[in-house]
Formats: structure tokens, C-alpha cells, sequence
């Protein structure tokens, strides 16, 4: 389980036109927004990602960086990438499942094709398997601001409110809560 204020896993993976992402070196003033979405055969994805890519620039007048990750394959973060028009949010690809559930991410199985007819990602001789969505803030130190993760594509947090609680944060000097490890 990933706790705030402590260190995150590291991750470090290719990306569609922007070199190679390494989260331990992800320069910014105030941190890193990591979106990790189920993959091209989502079509909730495909809207979620469409409103992540229209808040890049917000998040970026407060110093923040975004990227949306998955476990699908350069063709297919391509063909995502091209389906919402991303102009400016930064895709990375081939999230290793073992790292997925490092972050704490949820995994399922295949149920073949989707509601939009797109098949449902199939690993080598492995049964299909993918990540469900979760949506991170680590610091420009690389600690958990802010987590979020979800056992189904349903319900997921909205990014307007997001930036609505960086600025009260940025505001208010307001730490990352849910620290705490100890007896209960």
C-alpha cells in the first residue's frame, strides 16, 4: 500500500514523443500528475483522458506535470493518444503489470471484446490481464500526495476538482494526509 509522505515506487517507461519518462527525475516545481487508465478498449478512458488532456495547461500554471500510462503497447497508446486528439498530454506505455500492482493498482482479466468492439489486451501466453484506472499527485521528491484507485472504470475522480484542491493546497500550505501507520 502506497502512503503519503512517503517514497513511491519508482517508474520509468518509454512514451509516445517524449523521451523516455523517469518519475525519479520528472522536473517540476510542484509535482507530477500520474494518470494510469485501463487501456485502448476502455471507452470511459477515452473520455476521461479527453478531460485530463483539457486541464494539462491548468495543472501547468501551478507547476505541475501530467502524464496518462497504461499496460497497452505503443500501437495501441498511439491509437488512444489520436482517438482524444492529445496535443499536449504526454502518454507512456508497456506499464508492467508487477509495477501496476506496485502502485497499488487493481489487475483483471480479459473479458474479450468491449462495448466498442475493441479486444481487451492479451499478454503473451498469460490470460489477458490489465490494470484498472488510479490517479496519483507524487512531489517533485518523489512522495505521495495524493492517491486514488479504482476496482472498476466507473466513478473516477474529476480533474477540475483536482486543480480546485491543488490551488487550496498551494494556498494553504496543506501537507498530504492518511500518514499514519501506527497501532489503531
Amino acid at each position: 500500500m502506497l502512503i503519503p509522505r512517503q517514497q513511491t515506487p519508482d517508474l520509468t517507461l518509454p512514451t509516445l514523443d517524449h523521451g523516455t519518462f523517469d518519475l525519479s527525475n520528472d522536473a517540476s516545481q510542484r509535482g507530477t500528475v500520474i494518470c494510469f487508465y485501463r487501456g485502448l478498449h476502455c471507452p470511459i478512458c477515452a473520455t476521461y483522458l479527453t478531460e485530463f488532456q483539457k486541464r494539462v495547461a491548468d495543472f501547468a500554471e501551478r507547476g505541475v506535470v501530467t502524464i496518462a500510462i497504461s499496460s497497452d503497447g505503443e500501437e495501441r497508446t498511439r491509437a488512444m493518444a489520436d482517438k482524444i486528439s492529445a496535443d499536449s498530454l504526454r502518454f507512456a506505455y508497456d506499464l508492467p503489470l508487477a509495477k501496476a500492482r506496485e502502485w497499488g493498482l487493481y489487475i483483471s482479466t480479459s473479458r474479450g471484446k468491449t462495448s466498442i468492439g475493441i479486444e481487451e489486451p492479451a499478454l503473451f501466453s498469460e490470460p489477458a490481464l490489465f490494470s484498472e484506472p488510479g490517479l496519483f499527485m507524487v512531489t517533485p521528491e518523489q512522495s505521495l500526495y495524493y492517491g486514488s484507485t479504482q476496482t472498476m472504470p466507473f466513478v473516477r475522480p474529476h480533474f477540475s476538482e483536482l486543480v480546485g484542491a491543488l490551488d487550496f493546497a498551494i494556498k494553504n500550505d496543506y501537507p498530504a494526509r492518511g500518514e499514519y501507520t501506527g497501532s489503531v
